[in-house]
């Protein structure tokens, strides 16, 4: 009999996380050994590549994937979607390298897809989610962009910009089949953004988001501007897609 196909691989981008990394990788192999692992580096100056190839060849759920430099957050996920829908997985998700996201949470999102959920969504703002360690503008920034999608995209979902998710490989398949472009943090919103508008039966689970320990937070004033432009940009564009439907 031919083996079971895979069924469950956790996207990890890095760039310079070599100090974080393994300790998080070892935390998610111990808390869901039975889920695969793609590490999709950016050619981090700090090793971070060549020590997660050390591991790749003791541990066969772990894989590397690497690019060729650094290009953004979106395009590196964009890649490690591609490179799992290629080998049949069902569910592909996200997280944090630098374990912000509790990889022992991991199977709350793996029971909301088990329950019916296109897309699985850990969310540090509904009833139950909690932030660890966040100075109080960090809060504010997360709070009010999340406000702000909400206003202006109507998506129903209290953390849009959230990282750690979970989508159904099927819906996956066509949300990157479209022009995906968003680079930073606003990659996440667009990917929700895009989910809904297929259809998508979106279930959010209450996490733990612990501030990093250990490296640097990527986070930049050109990433808020993007994100800033984009969701402007997608908020005013609804009545206009509203008004060209009815006229059709």
């Amino acid at each position: 009999m031919d083996p079971a196909p895979p069924s469950t691989l956790i996207v990890i981008p890095t760039y310079d996380e070599r100090e974080a990394l393994p300790g998080t990788l070892a935390r998610l192999r111990a808390a869901v050994p039975e889920v695969d692992v793609l590490v999709v580096d950016d050619s981090s100056p700090d090793g971070t590549g060549e020590w997660a190839e050390g591991v790749a060849a003791q541990d066969p759920a772990v894989h590397v994937l690497h690019r060729a430099g650094k290009e953004g957050l979106g395009p590196a996920y964009l890649a490690g979607f591609a490179w799992g829908l290629e080998r049949g997985y069902a569910q592909l998700g996200e997280m944090d390298a630098d374990a912000s996201h509790r990889p022992e949470q991991l199977p709350r999102l793996l029971e909301a897809m088990a329950g019916g959920a296109d897309l699985a969504i850990g969310s540090r703002w509904v009833p139950g989610g909690r932030v660890h360690d966040w100075p109080l503008r960090r809060l504010l920034l997360s709070r009010g962009a999340n406000l702000y999608v909400r206003a202006l995209l109507g998506l129903g979902v209290a953390d849009a910009t959230a990282g750690y998710r979970l989508f159904r490989a099927e819906l996956l398949a066509r949300v990157i089949a479209q022009d995906v472009a968003s680079q930073g943090y606003c990659f996440q919103v667009d990917m929700t953004r895009r989910a809904r508008a297929l259809g998508a039966v979106i279930a959010e689970v209450p996490i733990d988001f612990d501030e990093r320990a250990e490296g640097a937070s990527k986070m930049s004033s050109a990433i808020v501007r993007e994100a800033l432009v984009k969701v402007t940009s997608w908020g005013l564009s609804r009545p206009v897609q509203g008004l060209r439907k009815a006229l059709r």
